[in-house]
Protein backbone atom coordinates (compact mmCIF):
# COMPACT_ATOMS: atom_id res chain seq x y z
CA UNK A 1 0.00 0.00 0.00
CA UNK A 2 2.84 2.12 0.21
CA UNK A 3 4.86 1.29 -2.31
CA UNK A 4 1.63 2.46 -4.14
CA UNK A 5 1.20 5.86 -2.23
CA UNK A 6 4.79 6.50 -3.35
CA UNK A 7 3.85 5.65 -7.00
CA UNK A 8 1.09 8.19 -7.27
CA UNK A 9 3.18 10.61 -5.24
CA UNK A 10 6.26 9.74 -8.13
CA UNK A 11 4.13 10.63 -10.77
CA UNK A 12 2.48 13.67 -9.36
CA UNK A 13 6.16 15.15 -8.94
CA UNK A 14 7.29 14.36 -12.45
CA UNK A 15 3.93 15.47 -14.05
CA UNK A 16 4.77 18.72 -12.13
CA UNK A 17 7.77 18.84 -13.14
CA UNK A 18 6.68 18.20 -16.37
CA UNK A 19 4.26 21.05 -16.58
CA UNK A 20 6.71 23.62 -15.25
CA UNK A 21 9.60 22.41 -17.69
CA UNK A 22 6.89 22.98 -20.66
CA UNK A 23 6.05 26.76 -19.18
CA UNK A 24 8.95 27.86 -18.66
CA UNK A 25 11.64 26.25 -21.04
CA UNK A 26 11.13 27.92 -24.18
CA UNK A 27 14.34 26.43 -25.53
CA UNK A 28 12.81 23.17 -25.64
CA UNK A 29 11.68 21.37 -28.28
CA UNK A 30 8.88 19.82 -26.94
CA UNK A 31 7.44 24.01 -26.54
CA UNK A 32 6.11 26.43 -28.88
CA UNK A 33 5.35 29.81 -28.32
CA UNK A 34 1.44 30.27 -28.59
CA UNK A 35 0.81 31.64 -32.23
CA UNK A 36 -0.61 35.07 -30.68
CA UNK A 37 2.65 36.41 -29.22
CA UNK A 38 4.68 37.00 -32.42
CA UNK A 39 1.83 39.26 -33.39
CA UNK A 40 2.06 40.74 -29.03
CA UNK A 41 5.91 40.82 -30.14
CA UNK A 42 5.35 42.78 -33.37
CA UNK A 43 3.07 45.51 -32.18
CA UNK A 44 5.01 45.99 -28.65
CA UNK A 45 8.15 46.88 -31.04
CA UNK A 46 6.19 49.02 -32.72
CA UNK A 47 4.92 51.24 -29.96
CA UNK A 48 8.39 51.14 -28.38
CA UNK A 49 9.03 53.72 -30.81
CA UNK A 50 9.08 56.84 -29.51
CA UNK A 51 9.40 59.31 -32.62
CA UNK A 52 10.09 62.42 -29.90
CA UNK A 53 6.56 62.27 -28.86
CA UNK A 54 5.50 63.89 -32.43
CA UNK A 55 4.53 60.90 -34.18
CA UNK A 56 3.76 57.38 -34.32
CA UNK A 57 5.28 53.71 -35.59
CA UNK A 58 2.92 51.38 -36.82
CA UNK A 59 3.11 48.07 -37.58
CA UNK A 60 1.87 48.47 -41.34
CA UNK A 61 3.92 51.59 -41.41
CA UNK A 62 5.53 53.01 -44.57
CA UNK A 63 8.45 51.16 -45.51
CA UNK A 64 8.32 48.80 -42.42
CA UNK A 65 11.10 45.73 -43.13
CA UNK A 66 11.15 42.68 -41.80
CA UNK A 67 13.82 42.53 -38.78
CA UNK A 68 13.75 46.41 -38.49
CA UNK A 69 11.54 48.64 -36.12
CA UNK A 70 8.62 50.18 -38.25
CA UNK A 71 9.84 53.59 -39.31
CA UNK A 72 8.64 56.84 -37.44
CA UNK A 73 5.47 58.84 -39.09
CA UNK A 74 5.47 62.24 -38.26
CA UNK A 75 3.14 64.35 -37.46
CA UNK A 76 2.62 67.80 -39.57
CA UNK A 77 5.60 70.36 -39.33
CA UNK A 78 7.60 67.89 -38.04
CA UNK A 79 10.30 65.54 -39.76
CA UNK A 80 13.47 63.42 -39.42
CA UNK A 81 13.63 59.83 -38.92
CA UNK A 82 12.33 60.53 -34.69
CA UNK A 83 10.55 63.32 -36.05
CA UNK A 84 12.34 65.56 -33.56
CA UNK A 85 12.64 68.27 -35.92
CA UNK A 86 9.95 70.99 -36.46
CA UNK A 87 9.28 72.85 -39.77
CA UNK A 88 9.91 76.41 -39.64
CA UNK A 89 7.00 78.22 -42.11
CA UNK A 90 4.58 74.95 -42.15
CA UNK A 91 1.52 75.58 -43.03
CA UNK A 92 -0.98 74.25 -40.35
CA UNK A 93 -3.86 71.72 -40.96
CA UNK A 94 -6.93 73.22 -39.57
CA UNK A 95 -9.06 71.51 -42.13
CA UNK A 96 -9.19 67.70 -41.64
CA UNK A 97 -11.57 66.55 -39.20
CA UNK A 98 -9.48 63.84 -37.59
CA UNK A 99 -10.18 63.05 -34.01
CA UNK A 100 -7.05 62.34 -32.94
CA UNK A 101 -7.75 64.38 -29.93
CA UNK A 102 -8.25 61.20 -28.08
CA UNK A 103 -5.13 59.46 -29.18
CA UNK A 104 -3.46 59.90 -25.97
CA UNK A 105 -6.68 58.16 -23.91
CA UNK A 106 -6.17 55.02 -26.37
CA UNK A 107 -2.67 55.27 -25.55
CA UNK A 108 -3.38 54.87 -21.56
CA UNK A 109 -5.73 51.73 -22.85
CA UNK A 110 -3.47 49.86 -24.98
CA UNK A 111 -4.06 46.69 -22.95
CA UNK A 112 -7.63 46.89 -22.80
CA UNK A 113 -7.88 47.99 -26.25
CA UNK A 114 -5.29 46.11 -27.96
CA UNK A 115 -7.03 42.83 -30.77
CA UNK A 116 -5.37 39.75 -31.85
CA UNK A 117 -6.58 37.68 -35.02
CA UNK A 118 -5.41 34.47 -36.03
CA UNK A 119 -4.91 34.35 -39.83
CA UNK A 120 -8.24 31.89 -40.01
CA UNK A 121 -10.26 34.56 -37.65
CA UNK A 122 -14.05 35.03 -39.75
CA UNK A 123 -12.61 34.26 -43.13
CA UNK A 124 -16.47 33.78 -44.39
CA UNK A 125 -18.39 36.57 -46.33
CA UNK A 126 -20.74 35.97 -43.34
CA UNK A 127 -21.16 35.19 -39.55
CA UNK A 128 -21.21 31.31 -39.21
CA UNK A 129 -23.72 31.03 -36.68
CA UNK A 130 -26.76 32.85 -38.12
CA UNK A 131 -25.78 33.67 -42.06
CA UNK A 132 -25.75 37.35 -40.78
CA UNK A 133 -23.32 40.85 -41.93
CA UNK A 134 -23.93 41.69 -38.43
CA UNK A 135 -21.83 40.99 -34.95
CA UNK A 136 -24.89 40.30 -32.72
CA UNK A 137 -22.18 40.84 -29.85
CA UNK A 138 -22.03 44.51 -31.25
CA UNK A 139 -25.20 44.99 -31.69
CA UNK A 140 -25.91 44.15 -28.52
CA UNK A 141 -22.92 46.92 -26.82
CA UNK A 142 -23.86 49.43 -29.50
CA UNK A 143 -27.27 49.31 -27.81
CA UNK A 144 -25.99 49.33 -24.10
CA UNK A 145 -23.91 52.08 -25.17
CA UNK A 146 -26.72 54.29 -26.18
CA UNK A 147 -28.55 53.29 -23.03
CA UNK A 148 -25.74 54.26 -20.75
CA UNK A 149 -25.12 58.11 -22.08
CA UNK A 150 -28.94 58.42 -22.69
CA UNK A 151 -28.20 59.94 -26.40
CA UNK A 152 -30.38 57.60 -28.47
CA UNK A 153 -33.64 55.60 -27.87
CA UNK A 154 -32.76 51.88 -29.03
CA UNK A 155 -36.23 49.82 -28.19
CA UNK A 156 -37.82 49.29 -30.94
CA UNK A 157 -35.14 49.90 -33.67
CA UNK A 158 -33.20 48.11 -36.44
CA UNK A 159 -29.95 48.25 -36.16
CA UNK A 160 -27.64 48.65 -39.25
CA UNK A 161 -24.01 48.68 -39.68
CA UNK A 162 -22.12 50.97 -42.56
CA UNK A 163 -18.78 51.56 -43.67
CA UNK A 164 -18.65 54.68 -41.45
CA UNK A 165 -22.00 56.75 -41.76
CA UNK A 166 -20.49 58.22 -45.42
CA UNK A 167 -22.08 54.46 -46.56
CA UNK A 168 -25.05 55.33 -44.32
CA UNK A 169 -25.68 58.91 -45.90
CA UNK A 170 -25.90 57.13 -49.21
CA UNK A 171 -27.81 53.96 -48.21
CA UNK A 172 -30.23 56.40 -45.89
CA UNK A 173 -31.08 58.74 -49.00
CA UNK A 174 -31.69 55.57 -51.63
CA UNK A 175 -34.25 54.01 -48.45
CA UNK A 176 -36.03 57.36 -48.74
CA UNK A 177 -36.18 58.40 -52.00
CA UNK A 178 -39.21 57.16 -54.44
CA UNK A 179 -38.96 53.82 -55.07
CA UNK A 180 -41.27 53.44 -57.93
CA UNK A 181 -40.17 56.91 -59.80
CA UNK A 182 -40.51 56.28 -63.89
CA UNK A 183 -38.51 58.46 -66.13
CA UNK A 184 -41.13 61.10 -66.11
CA UNK A 185 -41.21 61.64 -62.26
CA UNK A 186 -39.58 64.22 -60.74
CA UNK A 187 -36.85 63.00 -58.53
CA UNK A 188 -37.02 63.96 -54.56
CA UNK A 189 -35.17 66.68 -53.39
CA UNK A 190 -32.46 66.32 -50.92
CA UNK A 191 -32.23 69.42 -48.57
CA UNK A 192 -30.38 70.37 -45.14
CA UNK A 193 -30.44 74.02 -43.65
CA UNK A 194 -27.09 76.28 -44.41
CA UNK A 195 -24.35 75.75 -42.97
CA UNK A 196 -24.80 71.80 -44.04
CA UNK A 197 -22.39 69.04 -44.12
CA UNK A 198 -20.56 69.08 -47.73
CA UNK A 199 -21.17 65.54 -48.29
CA UNK A 200 -24.45 65.36 -48.43
CA UNK A 201 -24.16 67.63 -51.71
CA UNK A 202 -21.25 65.92 -53.12
CA UNK A 203 -23.27 62.65 -52.76
CA UNK A 204 -25.66 63.63 -54.11
CA UNK A 205 -24.19 65.81 -57.14
CA UNK A 206 -21.88 62.13 -57.48
CA UNK A 207 -24.82 59.40 -57.72
CA UNK A 208 -27.25 61.48 -59.34
CA UNK A 209 -30.08 59.24 -60.62
CA UNK A 210 -33.88 59.63 -61.47
CA UNK A 211 -34.64 58.86 -57.82
CA UNK A 212 -33.03 61.94 -56.08
CA UNK A 213 -30.71 65.30 -56.52
CA UNK A 214 -29.58 67.67 -53.78
CA UNK A 215 -32.08 71.04 -53.80
CA UNK A 216 -29.96 73.16 -51.64
CA UNK A 217 -30.97 75.16 -48.29
CA UNK A 218 -34.56 73.45 -46.35
CA UNK A 219 -34.76 76.48 -44.58
CA UNK A 220 -34.64 78.42 -47.89
CA UNK A 221 -37.65 75.95 -49.21
CA UNK A 222 -39.52 76.64 -45.83
CA UNK A 223 -40.12 79.97 -46.15
CA UNK A 224 -41.00 80.04 -50.04
CA UNK A 225 -44.27 79.52 -51.47
CA UNK A 226 -42.80 75.93 -53.51
CA UNK A 227 -42.85 74.03 -50.11
CA UNK A 228 -46.23 72.69 -50.84
CA UNK A 229 -45.74 72.01 -54.74
CA UNK A 230 -42.56 69.82 -53.94
CA UNK A 231 -43.51 66.45 -54.66
CA UNK A 232 -41.21 64.61 -52.37
CA UNK A 233 -38.22 65.75 -49.89
CA UNK A 234 -35.39 64.27 -47.77
CA UNK A 235 -34.50 66.72 -44.96
CA UNK A 236 -30.99 65.74 -43.61
CA UNK A 237 -30.73 67.31 -40.08
CA UNK A 238 -27.32 67.32 -38.34
CA UNK A 239 -27.51 67.39 -34.78
CA UNK A 240 -25.15 68.83 -33.40
CA UNK A 241 -24.08 70.47 -36.67
CA UNK A 242 -21.29 70.36 -38.47
CA UNK A 243 -19.61 73.09 -39.30
CA UNK A 244 -20.58 75.08 -36.33
CA UNK A 245 -21.38 72.59 -33.79
CA UNK A 246 -25.17 73.85 -33.16
CA UNK A 247 -28.54 72.08 -31.90
CA UNK A 248 -30.43 70.85 -35.13
CA UNK A 249 -34.39 70.25 -35.60
CA UNK A 250 -36.42 69.64 -38.54
CA UNK A 251 -37.67 72.50 -40.42
CA UNK A 252 -39.65 71.07 -43.11
CA UNK A 253 -42.96 69.04 -42.51
CA UNK A 254 -45.74 67.33 -44.44
CA UNK A 255 -46.26 64.20 -45.85
CA UNK A 256 -44.10 64.57 -48.38
CA UNK A 257 -41.07 65.14 -45.88
CA UNK A 258 -38.94 61.92 -45.08
CA UNK A 259 -36.04 62.98 -42.46
CA UNK A 260 -32.14 61.78 -41.95
CA UNK A 261 -30.96 62.55 -38.32
CA UNK A 262 -27.33 62.71 -38.52
CA UNK A 263 -26.27 62.04 -34.95
CA UNK A 264 -22.59 61.34 -35.40
CA UNK A 265 -21.78 64.23 -33.01
CA UNK A 266 -24.10 63.69 -30.73
CA UNK A 267 -21.46 62.39 -27.67
CA UNK A 268 -20.23 64.10 -24.14
CA UNK A 269 -17.41 65.36 -25.56
CA UNK A 270 -19.04 67.63 -28.07
CA UNK A 271 -22.38 68.50 -26.87
CA UNK A 272 -24.53 68.15 -23.58
CA UNK A 273 -26.65 65.32 -23.79
CA UNK A 274 -29.92 66.88 -23.13
CA UNK A 275 -32.38 64.29 -24.27
CA UNK A 276 -32.15 60.66 -26.21
CA UNK A 277 -32.85 61.23 -29.63
CA UNK A 278 -36.08 59.38 -30.73
CA UNK A 279 -36.20 59.66 -33.98
CA UNK A 280 -37.52 57.71 -37.35
CA UNK A 281 -33.83 57.16 -38.47
CA UNK A 282 -30.56 57.89 -36.97
CA UNK A 283 -26.92 57.83 -37.91
CA UNK A 284 -23.76 57.30 -35.57
CA UNK A 285 -20.06 56.86 -36.33
CA UNK A 286 -17.79 55.40 -34.70
CA UNK A 287 -14.83 57.71 -35.56
CA UNK A 288 -16.44 60.29 -33.83
CA UNK A 289 -17.64 57.97 -30.72
CA UNK A 290 -14.00 56.42 -29.95
CA UNK A 291 -12.07 58.87 -32.79
CA UNK A 292 -11.22 55.80 -34.88
CA UNK A 293 -12.13 57.16 -38.22
CA UNK A 294 -9.96 54.61 -39.92
CA UNK A 295 -12.22 51.89 -38.91
CA UNK A 296 -14.94 53.05 -41.18
CA UNK A 297 -17.46 51.55 -39.23
CA UNK A 298 -21.06 53.28 -38.47
CA UNK A 299 -24.30 52.55 -37.64
CA UNK A 300 -27.73 53.81 -37.89
CA UNK A 301 -30.87 53.50 -35.59
CA UNK A 302 -34.12 52.68 -37.51
CA UNK A 303 -37.74 52.50 -37.14
CA UNK A 304 -39.43 51.52 -39.66
CA UNK A 305 -38.77 47.80 -41.33
CA UNK A 306 -39.26 48.67 -44.38
CA UNK A 307 -36.54 51.92 -44.74
CA UNK A 308 -34.25 49.02 -42.43
CA UNK A 309 -34.46 46.31 -45.81
CA UNK A 310 -34.08 49.03 -48.21
CA UNK A 311 -30.67 49.94 -46.79
CA UNK A 312 -29.70 46.68 -45.60
CA UNK A 313 -30.10 45.87 -49.43
CA UNK A 314 -28.02 49.47 -50.54
CA UNK A 315 -25.08 48.18 -48.00
CA UNK A 316 -24.79 44.44 -49.41
CA UNK A 317 -24.29 45.11 -52.91
CA UNK A 318 -22.69 47.64 -52.49
CA UNK A 319 -19.89 46.06 -49.76
CA UNK A 320 -21.51 43.10 -48.75
CA UNK A 321 -21.62 44.54 -45.18
CA UNK A 322 -18.88 45.45 -43.13
CA UNK A 323 -15.70 44.07 -42.50
CA UNK A 324 -15.75 41.04 -40.26
CA UNK A 325 -11.98 43.07 -38.81
CA UNK A 326 -13.84 46.48 -38.48
CA UNK A 327 -16.52 45.24 -36.44
CA UNK A 328 -14.38 42.95 -34.16
CA UNK A 329 -12.45 46.25 -33.23
CA UNK A 330 -15.31 48.14 -32.52
CA UNK A 331 -16.50 45.66 -30.52
CA UNK A 332 -13.32 45.84 -28.26
CA UNK A 333 -13.21 49.32 -28.38
CA UNK A 334 -16.67 49.88 -27.37
CA UNK A 335 -16.46 47.23 -24.52
CA UNK A 336 -13.33 49.44 -23.29
CA UNK A 337 -15.91 52.40 -23.18
CA UNK A 338 -18.32 51.02 -21.37
CA UNK A 339 -15.89 49.06 -18.84
CA UNK A 340 -16.63 52.35 -16.57
CA UNK A 341 -19.79 53.19 -18.42
CA UNK A 342 -17.91 55.61 -20.61
CA UNK A 343 -16.86 58.15 -17.62
CA UNK A 344 -13.44 57.90 -18.42
CA UNK A 345 -13.28 58.84 -21.82
CA UNK A 346 -15.87 61.23 -21.71
CA UNK A 347 -14.28 62.93 -19.43
CA UNK A 348 -10.99 62.68 -20.79
CA UNK A 349 -11.99 64.03 -24.54
CA UNK A 350 -14.56 66.80 -22.81
CA UNK A 351 -11.49 68.46 -20.69
CA UNK A 352 -9.20 68.43 -23.86
CA UNK A 353 -11.97 70.30 -25.71
CA UNK A 354 -12.76 72.47 -23.04
CA UNK A 355 -9.56 73.89 -22.70
CA UNK A 356 -8.65 74.00 -26.10
CA UNK A 357 -12.21 76.08 -26.55
CA UNK A 358 -10.95 78.14 -23.49
CA UNK A 359 -7.73 79.14 -25.01
CA UNK A 360 -9.28 79.74 -28.46
CA UNK A 361 -11.51 82.12 -26.88
CA UNK A 362 -9.16 83.85 -25.10
CA UNK A 363 -7.00 84.31 -28.44
CA UNK A 364 -10.20 85.72 -30.39
CA UNK A 365 -11.89 88.20 -27.47
CA UNK A 366 -8.39 90.03 -28.28
CA UNK A 367 -10.21 91.30 -31.75
CA UNK A 368 -12.99 92.17 -33.24
CA UNK A 369 -11.96 91.41 -36.55
CA UNK A 370 -12.78 88.00 -35.81
CA UNK A 371 -15.85 86.86 -34.44
CA UNK A 372 -16.93 82.76 -32.75
CA UNK A 373 -20.53 80.95 -33.11
CA UNK A 374 -21.71 80.82 -29.45
CA UNK A 375 -23.95 78.25 -27.89
CA UNK A 376 -25.80 78.77 -24.39
CA UNK A 377 -24.48 75.89 -22.09
CA UNK A 378 -27.33 73.44 -21.22
CA UNK A 379 -27.75 70.82 -18.95
CA UNK A 380 -26.08 67.03 -19.66
CA UNK A 381 -27.81 64.39 -18.30
CA UNK A 382 -24.70 62.25 -18.54
CA UNK A 383 -22.62 64.17 -16.65
CA UNK A 384 -25.48 65.84 -14.30
CA UNK A 385 -24.16 69.60 -14.56
CA UNK A 386 -24.89 72.52 -16.77
CA UNK A 387 -21.72 72.41 -19.66
CA UNK A 388 -20.58 74.04 -22.44
CA UNK A 389 -20.59 73.15 -25.76
CA UNK A 390 -17.18 71.96 -26.70
CA UNK A 391 -18.05 71.66 -31.04
CA UNK A 392 -15.06 69.85 -32.78
CA UNK A 393 -15.16 72.68 -35.08
CA UNK A 394 -14.60 76.61 -34.78
CA UNK A 395 -17.12 78.43 -37.35
CA UNK A 396 -15.07 81.82 -37.53
CA UNK A 397 -16.70 84.71 -39.24
CA UNK A 398 -14.43 87.62 -40.64
CA UNK A 399 -16.15 90.68 -39.69
CA UNK A 400 -13.76 93.11 -41.74
CA UNK A 401 -15.55 94.67 -44.63
CA UNK A 402 -12.97 94.30 -46.80
CA UNK A 403 -11.98 90.43 -45.85
CA UNK A 404 -14.89 89.08 -48.33
CA UNK A 405 -12.78 85.63 -48.57
CA UNK A 406 -12.17 84.45 -44.99
CA UNK A 407 -10.58 81.30 -45.93
CA UNK A 408 -7.85 83.07 -47.98
CA UNK A 409 -7.47 85.44 -45.36
CA UNK A 410 -6.48 82.33 -43.10
CA UNK A 411 -4.37 80.58 -45.53
CA UNK A 412 -2.20 83.79 -45.88
CA UNK A 413 -1.46 83.41 -42.12
CA UNK A 414 -0.23 79.75 -43.04
CA UNK A 415 -3.74 78.11 -41.60
CA UNK A 416 -5.65 76.01 -43.54
CA UNK A 417 -9.51 75.46 -42.74
CA UNK A 418 -12.41 74.69 -44.74
CA UNK A 419 -14.29 77.59 -46.88
CA UNK A 420 -17.00 78.58 -45.76
CA UNK A 421 -19.12 78.27 -48.77
CA UNK A 422 -18.49 74.80 -49.02
CA UNK A 423 -20.90 74.29 -46.46
CA UNK A 424 -22.98 76.63 -48.81
CA UNK A 425 -22.66 79.27 -46.77
CA UNK A 426 -21.25 82.20 -47.33
CA UNK A 427 -17.08 83.15 -48.13
CA UNK A 428 -16.65 85.13 -45.10
CA UNK A 429 -16.81 82.39 -43.04
CA UNK A 430 -13.89 79.22 -42.41
CA UNK A 431 -14.26 76.13 -40.69
CA UNK A 432 -10.95 75.63 -38.68
CA UNK A 433 -10.77 71.78 -37.11
CA UNK A 434 -10.16 71.92 -33.31
CA UNK A 435 -9.93 67.71 -32.47
CA UNK A 436 -6.52 66.83 -34.04
CA UNK A 437 -3.47 66.54 -32.77
CA UNK A 438 -2.04 68.28 -30.04
CA UNK A 439 0.74 69.14 -32.21
CA UNK A 440 -2.01 70.30 -34.46
CA UNK A 441 -3.48 72.57 -32.05
CA UNK A 442 -0.35 74.10 -31.01
CA UNK A 443 0.64 75.28 -34.68
CA UNK A 444 -2.78 76.61 -34.77
CA UNK A 445 -2.55 78.71 -31.83
CA UNK A 446 0.83 79.59 -32.65
CA UNK A 447 -0.66 80.96 -36.16
CA UNK A 448 -3.72 82.98 -34.62
CA UNK A 449 -1.49 84.83 -31.93
CA UNK A 450 -0.08 86.28 -35.25
CA UNK A 451 -2.87 87.02 -37.08
CA UNK A 452 -5.57 87.93 -34.71
CA UNK A 453 -4.19 91.01 -32.64
CA UNK A 454 -3.08 92.71 -35.72
CA UNK A 455 -7.09 93.10 -36.46
CA UNK A 456 -7.93 93.87 -33.00
CA UNK A 457 -9.60 97.01 -33.61
CA UNK A 458 -10.10 97.03 -37.68
CA UNK A 459 -13.58 96.73 -39.00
Amino acid sequence: MMEKKLLVAASIILNLIFTIHILYNKDSTTWNPTWTNRAALEAEDAASVSCSGHGRAYVDGLGALDGNKPPCECNNCYTGTDCSILVADCLVDANSGDPLFLEPFWMQKSEGSAVVESGWHMMSYSYYAYGSFVSQELEKVIRKLHNVVGNAVTDNRFVIFGNGATQLIAASVHALSRTNSSSSSSPARLLASVPFYNMYKNQADFFYSANVKFGGDASALKESEDNDNVTQVIEVVTSPNNPDGKMRRAVLDGSNVKTIHDNAYYWPYFSPTTHPVDEDLSLFSLSKTTGHAGSRFGWALVKDKAVYERMKTYINLSSLGVSRDSQLRALQLLKVVLGDGGEEIFNFGYKTLKKRWDTLNKIFSMSNRFSLQTIKPEYCNYFKKVRDFTPSYAWVKCERVEDTNCYEIFRAAKITGRDGNVFGSEERFVRLSLIRSQDDFDQLIDMLKKLVPRGADSI
